[in-house]
């Protein structure tokens, strides 16, 4: 397992559709996830996209950890090949995030609360989960990157965004969300 090159913003790799997995099971896409794997774990995110890593391929790898789980819980790593992410209603929520491709800036980005995933898991057994806020959060996040889509495109206030470093210091709080 190897810590790979995080992409940054502007990279084209990051701009582009990733093309589907043929061969979930092929040694070249376990190599893959398990570098990804290590990579995510090294960088203290909570999900990564392939092409976050250079690889145009539409896979993903993600997880919940306790201290995000909310109502939703906690869940393991998972890794998709091939997802698929449905919205199951029409709400939606402002929430923050961060990316690893972006690193030291983060945005009150909508995404829909609640979303079914479905793809391929590591073995190419169907996977199906119906997942609700911070986790159906991450996985919209990391379907985008996929599609050549980084979260300042989903952004619709600017006055939202900023350093981490001085949102810190003087936090702005949501709409609705009281400090």
């Amino acid at each position: 397992m190897a810590i790979l090159k995080i992409a940054r913003m502007g990279h084209p790799v990051l701009l582009a559709r990733a093309a589907e997995v043929e061969d979930v099971r092929a040694a070249e896409g376990r190599r893959l996830l398990a570098d990804m794997v290590a990579t995510l774990k090294d960088a203290g995110g909570v999900g990564l996209a392939a092409p976050q890593v250079f690889a145009s391929v539409r896979l993903f790898v993600f997880y919940v950890p306790e201290s995000r789980a909310g109502s939703g819980g906690a869940l393991p790593l998972t890794a998709v090949f091939n997802p698929v992410v449905t919205p199951l209603d029409k709400e939606m929520e402002l929430g923050w995030e961060g990316c690893l491709s972006i690193p030291g800036l983060r945005a009150a980005v909508p995404r829909y609360k609640k979303v079914q995933l479905s793809g391929l898991g590591v073995e190419g057994e169907a996977l199906n989960m119906v997942l609700e806020g911070f986790a159906a959060r991450v996985v919209q996040h990391e379907a985008d990157h996929l599609d050549g889509v980084m979260y300042p495109m989903r952004m619709r206030d600017f006055r939202y965004f900023g350093f981490n470093e001085e949102m810190d210091r003087n936090p702005v709080p949501l709409p609705g969300e009281v400090l």
